[in-house]
C-alpha cells in the first residue's frame, strides 16, 4: 500500500529525516512526499493524497501539523479517508510523545507505514477538529495587564504549572458552562478539554485519557488566592485525593457560552467564538499507533 508524507515545510531540510525516507524505500516500500509552504496546504493535500488513493498519509511536523491533517481527513467521505501516521518533528510533540510514537525519524517512518490503525476519536470545536487538546481562557478580555504567562497559555505556548499559577489575580469571563451532567457551577480562569493526554512539552493535563473511549477529559481551574498556589501545583499534578481548584470531569460533549469571544487554541490553533461546543467524535479517524500505546483501551481478554 503506498504512504504519503505530507512535510512541514519547516522540516524539509533535516538532514536525519532524509536518511530515513532513503532507508524505508531502500526497503522497498513505496513512500511519496510533499512538502507544505503555507496554511492550508496540508489540507489541500489530503484532499489529493485522497483522490489519488494513496492508502495513509503521515503528518511530518509537530502537533499543529497532526491538526492541520486531521481536519483535512475529516472534510473527506469517511469511507475516502486515508489512515494517518505521525512522523514527529515539532518542539513539543507532545501528542505522539504521550501516544509513544518513536522520536527517531526513521523509526517512527517505519511504524507510520507497516503499523496497523487503529480507529480512534477526535475532538470537535463547533466545525474544527483537534487531536490533542482545545484549551481555553474563561477569563476577562486580555490586556497589557495580564501575566505574560497566562498571555502564553491561551497562545497555546505554555501550560505549565507556573504559568497556570500566574493566573492568580485573572478575572474570569462570565460564562456559562453545560455538560451532561449539568450546568457547572461557579468561576473558571482556564480550561483544556483533552482528546490526547499531554501539552506544553509534558506537562500531563489529562494523564488518564485514552482515544478511543467516546470521551472528552475536561480540566477546569477555578479562581484562587496566592497562598493556596502550592495546593493548586498539586492539585494539577494529581497529588492529592480530592480538589478545591482544579475540577476533572469525563463527558462525551461540554458547551461553553459567553457574551464576549472566546479566546480558545486547538491543539495550537487559534479561535475565538461566543458559543462553542466540544464533542468526542469515536473512532472517526484510522491512526497508526504503537501496539503498546498507552493511550488506547486495552483489547478484550
Amino acid at each position: 500500500m503506498s504512504a504519503r508524507l505530507i512535510l512541514n515545510g519547516k522540516k524539509a531540510g533535516r538532514p536525519d529525516v532524509r536518511e530515513a525516507v532513503q532507508r524505508v524505500r531502500s526497503e522497498g516500500h513505496a513512500l511519496e512526499v510533499r512538502v507544505t509552504w503555507e496554511r492550508g496546504d496540508a489540507q489541500r493535500l489530503v484532499a489529493e493524497a485522497a483522490r489519488e488513493g494513496v492508502g495513509r498519509v503521515i503528518a511530518g511536523g509537530g502537533d499543529g501539523s497532526i491538526n492541520e491533517i486531521a481536519n483535512g481527513l475529516m472534510a473527506l467521505d469517511p469511507a475516502a479517508r486515508p489512515a494517518l501516521g505521525i512522523l514527529p518533528l515539532g518542539t513539543a510533540n507532545d501528542f505522539a510523545t504521550a501516544c509513544g510514537v518513536p522520536d527517531d525519524p526513521y523509526a517512527a517512518l517505519e511504524l507510520a507505514i507497516t503499523g496497523d490503525p487503529k480507529p480512534v476519536d477526535l475532538g470537535r470545536a463547533n466545525d474544527s477538529f483537534f487531536a490533542n487538546i482545545a484549551s481555553g481562557g474563561f477569563g476577562a478580555a486580555i490586556t497589557a495587564d495580564t501575566p505574560v504567562e497566562l498571555k502564553n497559555f491561551l497562545g497555546g505556548g505554555a501550560y505549565t504549572i507556573m504559568g497556570l499559577l500566574k493566573a492568580i489575580n485573572f478575572r474570569p469571563y462570565q460564562c456559562a458552562v453545560r455538560t451532561p451532567q449539568g450546568a457547572v457551577q461557579g468561576s473558571v480562569i482556564v480550561g483544556a478539554i483533552c482528546n490526547g493526554r499531554q501539552a506544553g512539552g509534558g506537562q500531563p493535563l489529562a494523564p488518564g485519557a485514552l482515544l478511543d473511549d467516546g470521551l472528552l477529559d475536561v480540566v477546569f481551574l477555578r479562581p484562587f488566592p496566592a497562598p493556596s498556589a502550592p495546593q493548586v501545583a498539586a492539585e494539577m499534578m494529581g497529588r492529592v485525593s480530592s480538589a478545591e481548584f482544579v475540577m476533572r470531569m469525563r463527558i462525551p460533549w461540554i458547551e461553553v457560552e459567553a457574551r464576549e469571544p472566546l479566546p480558545i487554541n486547538l491543539d495550537g490553533e487559534p479561535i475565538r467564538e461566543t458559543r462553542i461546543r466540544f464533542a468526542a467524535v469515536p473512532g472517526c479517524v484510522r491512526m497508526v499507533l504503537p501496539g503498546d500505546c498507552p493511550c488506547l483501551s486495552l483489547p478484550p481478554a
